[in-house]
């Protein structure tokens, strides 16, 4: 009887997890669209999300060609990301060190471009963790 009740504890402990959340500590911290050929987006992401040491994006409905990012933190301080990959839908970037040790971000722009003009408009995810 207590086996099966810290399973079922377990099981519902699991399912409560937001589903911003994914394998390996990814956290969601927000999403933007390429609309044009070339496009520039900021991603708000806020003190209280917590401190990251390592960014990643995730494309969805088509590909993307990323250029290069640059991580505002809290205190003021920028850092300039090349990131210069074609990412596929469905993929993500390599995982982006962060300069520094668990820094507070509060936005990340980035500079990408749709890699071809089919008729699905590309997303991009960005995790930190």
């Amino acid at each position: 009887m207590r086996k099966a009740s810290i399973v079922v504890f377990t099981l519902l402990f699991l399912f409560s997890l937001p589903a911003a959340t994914y394998s390996r500590g990814w956290v969601y911290l927000g999403e933007a669209h390429v609309d044009g050929a070339a496009d520039h987006d900021r991603i708000k992401v806020g003190k209280s999300d917590g401190r990251f040491n390592a960014l990643q994006l995730k494309v969805d409905f088509a590909p993307i060609e990323f250029h290069h990012i640059v991580v505002h933190y809290h205190n003021g301080a920028d850092e300039e990301v090349q990131v210069r990959q074609r990412i596929r839908a469905g993929a993500a970037t390599r995982d982006i060190d962060l300069r520094g040790h668990d820094r507070i971000i509060d936005s990340v722009e980035i500079w990408y471009e749709r890699a071809n003009f089919g008729s699905k408009r590309p997303r991009v995810r960005l995790y930190g963790r």
